[in-house]
């Protein structure tokens, strides 16, 4: 983590009593969720974030349980209440609405947290996530998700296996407002932020797909 950035970090507390590790950045009362993959960490979306918290947005990226510095669960099972808690937070420090954002399970987890919590959801991104994740199941929330959503995934990863998952969201979106982006490049999650051939065009779509809606 960048030594500025460290006086950003805080600890949550999820309902089954395990701590997590996550950055604050920015403020105001727009906030950004922003879920990291199975084997990552914070690190994967933190370029994101502080370009958003510049924006002026407040921005949380939480740690999975057995993930970087927060606390080991060896079942892993109940990432759900991850990301439950982490809207939570967002919610304690004053923001009035979420944008839902997450790569691979960080977002079948942020669909199903966010549209179980209170805050006005202001729009979706999903990042090569599967419809289900451990005894995660997004299919039935994304369709009460009705905010503006993009999916986005590689054509390769795992042989066309995850874009069949996101597709499966894709389809039960209940958004008007919906688009589905495919890259010819394999890559998973927010690798495709940093390794795609076409990254900067992904970043680009990403960041002002975020901007335009998150704001209230």
């Amino acid at each position: 983590m960048p030594e500025e950035l460290r006086d950003t970090a805080t600890t949550l507390k999820t309902d089954d009593g395990f701590r997590l590790s996550a950055l604050l950045l920015g403020d105001g009362p727009d906030g950004v969720l922003l879920d990291h993959e199975q084997g990552y960490s914070i690190c994967s979306w933190l370029e994101t974030g502080r370009r958003l918290a510049a924006k002026g947005f407040r921005v949380l990226l939480p740690e999975f349980r057995s993930h970087g510095a927060s606390e080991n669960d060896e079942e892993n099972g109940r990432i759900g209440l991850d990301a439950k808690a982490a809207l939570a937070e967002l919610k304690r420090v004053g923001a009035k609405r979420v944008f839902l954002a997450g790569a691979s399970c960080g977002g079948t987890t942020a669909i199903v947290a966010g549209e179980a919590q209170s805050l006005p959801v202001t729009g979706l991104l999903i990042m090569s996530s599967p419809a289900t994740c451990h005894t995660v199941d997004a299919v039935l929330p994304v369709r009460r998700i009705t905010a503006p959503s993009l999916f986005v995934v590689g054509s390769d990863d795992m042989l066309g296996a995850v874009e069949r998952e996101v597709r499966i969201l894709y389809k039960n979106s209940g958004a008007k407002d919906k688009r589905l982006v495919v890259d010819e490049d394999g890559f998973h999650g927010t690798d495709m932020l940093r390794r795609s051939r076409n990254h900067e065009r992904i970043q680009t779509l990403v960041s002002e797909f975020v901007e335009k809606h998150a704001r209230g």
